[in-house]
């Protein structure tokens, strides 16, 4: 995995709400889970999905983007 992960706010939201294990999928941009799915970040289980280890290594790395979201 790259170093400098960058993705795109919605991905980022989407991955964030992902992290509570009762995430509504109904609430989550379509488009930023398909392509964080694509990207091996979040599977399907049934009706709903989960992040993957590469996912939740994601959201520990984070990226500068998202730090910079924190800061302001």
């Amino acid at each position: 995995m790259n170093e400098e992960l960058e993705l795109r706010p919605d991905q980022w939201e989407a991955l964030k709400a992902l992290r509570a294990p009762a995430a509504n999928p109904t609430r989550l941009s379509r488009f930023a889970v398909d392509s964080l799915i694509t990207l091996g970040f979040v599977a399907e289980r049934g009706d709903s999905f989960v992040l993957t280890p590469a996912g939740r290594k994601a959201l520990i790395r984070g990226s500068s983007q998202l730090l910079q979201d924190v800061a302001a």
